[in-house]
C-alpha cells in the first residue's frame, strides 16, 4: 500500500520558518516527479513548488520564488519543503504528489497557519 504522509505543519509567525517532510511508504521516490502543493479555505488547489526525478530541477511559483526551498533526500524517501520568511496568505493545507507517468499519489496534507 503506498502511503504520502506530510508533516511539519503548525502556527507560525510572520516572518518564521517552518520545513515539511513528505515520507512515502511502499514507493520510492527516486522515480517520481515531487510536487507541493496548497489549498487555503475557499480557494483552488494551487502548485507552490516542484522538483524533477530525471534531473532534480525545480520549480516555484512566483509567490513563493526566494523563500521557499524544495528538496530530496531519497536514502530516506523523502522530500522536504523548507519555507522561510512566512506570510499570513502562505496559511493553508500543504499537500505532496507523486507523479509517474499516469500515477499519482496524493498525501493528506498539513495544516500551516501563519499569524501572529
Amino acid at each position: 500500500q503506498v502511503q504520502l504522509v506530510e508533516s511539519g505543519g503548525g502556527l507560525v509567525q510572520p516572518g518564521g520558518s517552518l520545513r515539511l517532510s513528505c515520507a512515502a511508504s511502499g514507493v520510492t521516490l527516486d522515480y517520481y516527479d515531487i510536487g507541493w502543493f496548497r489549498q487555503a479555505p475557499g480557494k483552488e488547489r494551487e502548485g507552490v513548488s516542484c522538483i524533477s526525478s530525471s534531473d532534480g530541477s525545480t520549480y516555484y511559483a512566483d509567490s513563493v520564488k526566494g523563500r521557499f526551498t524544495i528538496s530530496r533526500d531519497n536514502a530516506k524517501n523523502t522530500v522536504y519543503l523548507q519555507m522561510n520568511s512566512l506570510k499570513p496568505e502562505d496559511t493553508a493545507v500543504y499537500y505532496c504528489r507523486a507523479l509517474r507517468g499516469g500515477t499519482i499519489y496524493w498525501g493528506q496534507g498539513t495544516q500551516v497557519t501563519v499569524s501572529s
